[in-house]
């Protein structure tokens, strides 16, 4: 099969049907309620890391501020890892996207679901992002289909 610019070769990754990953919603819906308040953490403390001259990220309370970091940054990191074990894929902290492979008319693409939608009422191209998203009518949802 043909290669994604961000996943590479297309022929190992898992695909769904919009049943398939639907079901897995709850799940999903929980681990990403996870990385949001994980990130809301995190990010307060990259930005002071960050702000912070290299001078002054030498001694004890840098330590124990990197260690915080790292350890928020790991957490984060073991959750997004999570979803990728489910076969979905993370795609953004703000909006806490998550986007599963599917075949529709032949082709890969993506399922899409956005925290706080009920469910997954959204589809795109593979190279198409967000901002192509395109509704999932219920009538069409079977012409969603993992690999068979």
């Amino acid at each position: 099969m043909a290669e994604d610019a961000e996943h590479g070769d297309l022929s190992d990754v898992r695909y769904f049907s919009w049943e398939e990953a639907d079901r897995m919603l709850p799940l999903v819906r929980r681990i990403v309620a996870d990385i949001g308040e994980q990130w809301r953490e995190l990010e307060p403390l990259m930005a002071r890391w960050q702000a912070l001259p290299a001078a002054l990220r030498v001694g004890a309370s840098a330590g124990e501020m990197k260690a915080g970091l790292d350890a928020r940054t790991a957490a984060v990191d073991e959750l997004v890892g999570e979803l990728q074990e489910l076969g979905c894929y993370f795609k953004g902290f703000q909006e806490g996207l998550v986007d599963w492979y599917s075949l529709y008319a032949g082709r890969a693409v993506f399922l899409c679901w956005k925290a706080g939608e009920e469910e997954i009422a959204w589809w795109h191209q593979i190279d198409a992002g967000f901002s192509g998203r395109q509704p999932i009518p219920a009538s069409q949802r079977g012409a969603f289909r993992g690999a068979e």
